[in-house]
């Protein structure tokens, strides 16, 4: 090796090694230098706005550093996410999303940031189960009567909290896989739907366990089953629709935690390592638990695994169905 070889060598990996030292050094300080951003995907009051505000406490007692809950809604969370994509990838800036984000993808085109380059999941939060129910005095006593009303074509209908959700596309793949045919009545949102589901003005609702639960345990609604493979631990009575002749049906509904996508992967390792352990934490996961979410967290990559399912499973249903957002 001829000397000036030897010197280029040398400065290269002394450049290499403070690089690497700078970066060990800068995740060890991570996150002192200023407070850290959960951006909720949707508006104030929902299960995402819940869920940042939940996690934000332990999270800032354990990284030593305030984190601050903003609101970004709109575009069935794509505006928000949207902003979290395009946020300096530091380590200070987190998105708190919905399961719309496996969704927007196909049913937004043109969005501004590619869902799986521009962004690093960090953390699965949890699941929950939809439910598909019907009102106290409906002639529906299971879903197997749903069905049968369905195939002899009684003009069957049902509501949801919106066209492109992911009750609506739930329906829509049974729609597909049962060669059954019924009519889609969208709300907009939870609120409006369960007052004309309990007045009987849509023969079936399919919403969250949180949204529907209060109105079964008052009488008011009848549930006929839930969308999970396994049976809710809020409503262990009620099949599955997989139980109910659709052998491997499963759409969960479900919150996840995201970054932008060149954010250190000490930072986003220490960040799932803090957030595991607030799922762990008895008085958390009793919140987590009465927004009806079954708690699962788990490494980046299993976050990511999931999600890249659910993107690729709801594309297809999109896709198959004509969807369009609202």
């Amino acid at each position: 090796m001829t000397p000036w070889i030897s010197r280029l060598v040398g400065t290269l990996c002394f450049a290499a090694t403070l690089s690497l030292a700078g970066q060990a050094a800068w995740a060890q300080a991570w996150p002192a230098r200023q407070p850290i951003k959960f951006v909720a995907v949707f508006p104030p009051g929902g299960s995402v706005d819940q869920v940042a505000r939940i996690l934000a406490v332990p999270l800032s007692q354990q990284l030593g550093q305030n984190i601050i809950v903003e609101n970004k809604g709109g575009a069935s969370g794509s505006i928000g996410t949207a902003a979290v994509a395009a946020a300096p990838a530091d380590g200070y800036t987190f998105g708190v999303v919905f399961d719309t984000h496996g969704v927007n993808p196909t049913l937004i085109p043109g969005m501004a940031f590619d869902t799986r380059k521009d962004l690093a999941p960090v953390s699965l939060i949890g699941t929950s189960a939809m439910v598909l129910a019907t009102f106290s005095a409906s002639e529906y006593k299971s879903f197997a009567d749903v069905v049968a009303a369905a195939k002899a074509k009684k003009n069957v209908s049902y509501g949801s909290i919106g066209s492109g959700s992911l009750g609506h596309l739930a329906m829509a793949l049974l729609s597909k896989s049962g060669n059954i045919d019924w009519q889609h009545v969208p709300y907009k949102g939870g609120g409006p739907l369960m007052t004309d589901a309990v007045a009987g003005h849509v023969p079936l609702s399919i919403g969250s366990v949180f949204v529907t639960k209060p109105h079964i345990d008052s009488g008011r609604l009848r549930p006929l089953a839930v969308t999970t493979s396994q049976r809710s631990p809020d409503l262990p009575n009620v099949p599955t629709v997989a139980e109910s002749g659709f052998a491997g049906f499963d759409a969960p509904a479900w919150w996840a935690i995201v970054a932008p996508a060149k954010t250190p992967p000490d930072v986003l390792k220490r960040m799932n390592e803090e957030i595991n352990k607030a799922l762990k934490n008895p008085e958390i996961a009793k919140k987590l638990s009465a927004q009806g979410i079954d708690i699962l967290g788990g490494t980046p990559e299993s976050a990511r695994v999931f999600i890249d399912k659910q993107i690729d499973t709801w594309a297809r249903v999109v896709k198959d169905n004509g969807i369009k957002a609202d």
